[in-house]
């Protein structure tokens, strides 16, 4: 290819386009002179121009391997709209049948496909790879590379298999690009590619338009979304959850309260999928509830915000899915909720897989940990994850600089920290260095014997929660580094054996706290906004239960008579978003007499409800809750149901438990008979008949150590379900 081809026109011929981005025009003289390249450019950079244009001035075919269809039929169709032959650009995978494979075969074999792309698993079969060797091909080009390393946020197995497939269908230069990759998997996707002497244009990690916040995550979490959303209306936006379950019922609930949303995952049919995708494109939905599957190919520069209902399982995954947001320069919020259960979920996963994938995995974890519960500039976190170093103190686009912490004074801590590193020779990673500072003989610091020495718990007189703060801000300011690749050892840098030498002021900031209870039910109600109207319910609900020689709590729950002092439901439609109230209660008679209570003391104090607070709920995972109802009326045992379902006996009796609160009658006597003794029912049935409280821990206490949680909480499900419903 001639090297004084004017690329500028060539842009403007095919792209309409008077100007290339960043460092474009460097990398594809570079493809166009045949080297290998390495591009690492953040989601919005212009990555795919990258081989796009230089696929359409050379001769032969480009072959684009990717993972994913989605972005294949994207680009495709966008190619497609800028050349005068429809078959200047095809895709080959699982979705084509035999007569749209021989079209894109015959379209190549007559010179107008520039470009092809193709999943790794189709390059490697058989029939595909016999074809291609008699292809002219002009480069290939790997995207998403970040899947060759098992240390990328995405890893593939297959894209291994792409170096030695090149090497039967023919070599040809390889330019391969990602949008997010730390140093380690830079190398790794080198080394495995053949490609290690290829040139590399790096551009910066900095996205200046995205505002990164991390919230703490409540059982209020959906009423916050959905308030944030209304606060953004018409604006489009993704949120990434871990489980397709999850993604259904959040999808579900955002419908209910007027937000136009749509699911996607990849149990959804392709159609599905692919009709979802088109309607975000169209703006006829606004959200997306979405695994990480989506938004990959998705070309969609005006995503306005993107929120993470569950943190992701690396940072390199979390930067991969916020940079969906604000590809065209705009405003793009990044939001994610956090809570350190979430991180146990995760770590849950992990089980039962290779050892060595296990430790990545931890790791990952560990520094999405840091990043979610740290004080410092998340903009610099994020930027020093990925080895570049941001300069400024303050970026003035994240919550924590747009609301800083106090700094404190942290030299002291410094010195011992890197002092402890160099006296346990380096060998260890963070939490073992605190582990040894606090003093806390856990067995891996006991199998070492460190609690030998002298140091040991030389920082037990501080506070525990300073440690980590230091650790990591010590990691940004250059004066310790973590080695990823050898299991995350903390090393003491030049920097940090100089600062031993000459002691300097060391300001922090302290991490922020996160509470784990956003799973937990409330025990004893969850505190009501207005408590003179919570006073007034609980008075009436104490009439209603004499009336009708019923407890208290079979006529509402605590948590139902908070939340109606909160919410102010004055009907009964109203009322059935009030948790623990569903249809069945709301068509008990005393049902009126509560929301008329509610009417009247808001007419007479003049009380403004806000409307837009008030969260319409949907049978939360309704379908599960149905089978549960059928199966129990079809009387098969519980266990039965719940190895049916893949869930616990646990998670099933807080299905049961929550069917039965909101007003729905279950009949389980068929599996009491079965699994208990008569009067052990009938003893724990009268103590629930005579007590004042539902509670758990109470009702073990009273009832003493021959009957076991499980019966007592079959029993109470059997109460609730004759005398509430």
């Amino acid at each position: 290819m001639p090297q004084e081809i004017n690329l500028t026109a060539a842009l403007k011929k095919y792209f309409g386009f008077d100007k290339f981005k960043g460092d474009q025009e460097h990398i594809i003289r570079n493809v166009l002179e045949g080297k290998d390249t390495f591009v690492l450019m953040p989601t919005g950079g212009g990555k795919s121009l990258c081989y796009q244009l230089p696929s359409l001035l050379m001769d032969g075919t480009a072959i684009v391997i990717s993972p994913l269809i989605a972005l294949m039929k994207n680009q495709v169709d966008v190619i497609s709209n800028l050349s005068e032959h429809e078959g200047t650009a095809h895709y080959l995978n699982s979705s084509l049948n035999k007569a749209a494979i021989d079209q894109v075969k015959a379209d190549i074999l007559a010179g107008y496909t520039k470009l092809l792309y193709v999943a790794p698993e189709s390059l490697t079969k058989e029939d595909n790879v016999e074809f291609l060797k008699s292809v002219k091909i002009s480069f290939y080009a790997v995207d998403e590379a970040h899947c060759i390393s098992e240390w990328g946020h995405d890893f593939r197995p297959e894209y291994r298999r792409i170096r030695p497939i090149v090497n039967e269908i023919g070599e040809a230069p390889i330019i391969a690009l990602t949008a997010t990759a730390t140093d380690k998997v830079r190398s790794d996707i080198k080394k495995n590619l053949g490609i290690v002497d290829a040139t590399e244009f790096k551009s910066s990690f900095n996205r200046p338009n995205l505002y990164y916040e991390v919230r703490a995550k409540t059982k209020d979490v959906d009423k916050d979304i959905i308030k944030f959303i209304k606060q953004h209306p018409g604006k489009s936006g993704i949120i990434y959850c871990l489980s397709r379950k999850k993604v259904e019922e959040l999808a579900a609930i955002l419908r209910a309260n007027d937000i136009k949303a749509a699911a996607y995952h990849a149990g959804l049919d392709s159609t599905t999928r692919t009709q979802t995708q088109d309607a975000f494109l169209m703006e006829d939905i606004d959200v997306i509830v979405a695994t990480i599957a989506f938004g990959m190919g998705i070309d969609k520069p005006d995503v306005r915000f993107v929120i993470h209902y569950d943190i992701p399982k690396s940072l390199e995954g979390y930067y991969q899915e916020t940079g969906r947001a604000g590809r065209d320069g705009g405003e793009g919020i990044c939001l994610a909720f956090y809570s350190s259960k979430d991180l146990d979920k995760l770590e849950k996963f992990m089980e039962g897989k290779p050892v060595a994938e296990q430790d990545i995995g931890r790791q990952l974890l560990v520094e999405t940990a840091a990043y979610a519960e740290t004080s410092v500039c998340r903009r610099k976190m994020l930027l020093h994850y990925f080895g570049e170093v941001y300069e400024k103190d303050n970026c003035g686009n994240c919550d924590n600089c747009l609301h800083p912490k106090t700094k404190i004074e942290a030299k002291d801590q410094l010195i011992t920290v890197l002092n402890v590193i160099q006296l346990i020779k380096e060998n260890f990673r963070s939490d073992y260095v605190i582990d040894f500072i606090i003093g806390k003989e856990t067995e891996e610091i006991l199998a070492h014997k460190h609690h030998e020495l002298d140091e040991f718990g030389i920082g037990e007189d501080d506070d525990e929660k300073i440690w980590n703060p230091v650790i990591r801000q010590a990691l940004i300011a250059g004066y310790i580094k973590k080695e990823v690749e050898n299991y995350g050892l903390l090393k003491v840098t030049a920097a940090g054996k100089k600062f031993l030498k000459s002691p300097k002021s060391f300001m922090i900031v302290k991490d922020a706290e996160f509470s784990d209870d956003y799973e937990a039910e409330p025990e004893g109600g969850t505190g009501a906004l207005d408590p003179t109207l919570s006073a007034m319910l609980r008075d009436l609900r104490k009439k209603v239960s004499k009336r009708l020689g019923r407890p208290p709590y079979v006529i509402f729950q605590d948590v139902s008579i908070d939340q109606m002092a909160t919410d102010y439901p004055v009907t009964l439609e109203e009322l059935k978003n009030i948790q623990g109230v569903g249809e069945g209660k709301v068509k008990q008679p005393y049902a009126k007499e509560f929301v008329d209570l509610i009417a009247k003391y808001c007419e007479e104090n003049e009380i403004e409800r806000q409307m837009d607070l008030r969260v319409r709920t949907v049978a939360k995972k309704s379908m599960l809750k149905v089978k549960i109802i059928q199966s129990i009326d079809r009387q098969v045992a519980l266990d039965d149901i719940a190895n049916a379902q893949g869930i616990d006996f646990d998670e099933l009796l807080d299905e049961i438990e929550a069917i039965v609160y909101s007003g729905t009658k279950l009949n389980i006597d068929y599996f009491l008979e079965e699994v208990m003794d008569e009067d052990h029912i009938d003893d724990i049935y009268d103590y629930f008949a005579e007590s004042d409280t539902d509670k758990l821990s109470v009702a073990q206490d009273e009832l003493g150590k021959d009957y076991s949680e499980d019966e007592i909480r079959l029993v109470r499900i059997k109460f609730i379900s004759e005398m509430a419903n």
